[in-house]
């Protein structure tokens, strides 16, 4: 398993780990399988969308934003529960196909950390597995 450092730059925001992502799986050997990403914290998340236009990442930030308010009269006693909300609305991990030893994704796709709780130091958790049929390096 490989650990990815990810650092986040504002209290939200999404951080673009595909290149991050690919030279991981590269570097695992591994021709055809899954590659599993976990993230271990309560308010971040990963998910996949277009990558090509940075505002998009703006535009999704301001709409959940918009939608889970950082201040709604919330009980929770460590004063985050709204990056409790986002990131359980996202995804904690993200299972992708690797073959030919590369990762399956879109040509306008892109993998990114989303960050709601931050500016903060985080870990992606990366594991490839190998086909059951797959020779061993």
């Amino acid at each position: 398993m490989d650990k990815l450092k990810v650092d986040s730059r504002g209290r939200t925001d999404m951080i673009d780990i595909t290149n991050d992502i690919k030279e991981v799986v590269r570097k695992s050997g591994v021709k055809s399988g899954i590659c599993l990403l976990f993230v271990p914290h309560t308010t971040g998340a990963v998910t996949i969308t277009e990558f090509s236009d940075p505002n998009l990442m703006h535009d999704i930030l301001k709409s959940v934003n918009d939608l889970i308010p950082f201040e709604n009269q919330y009980t929770h006693e460590e004063g985050n529960a709204a990056a409790h909300i986002k990131s359980s609305l996202f995804n904690f991990s993200l299972e992708m196909i690797i073959d030919e030893g590369e990762l399956v994704i879109g040509g306008y796709q892109g993998i990114f950390f989303c960050e709601f709780d931050g500016p903060r130091n985080r870990q992606v958790f990366v594991k490839s597995w190998k086909d059951k049929g797959e020779k061993a390096a």
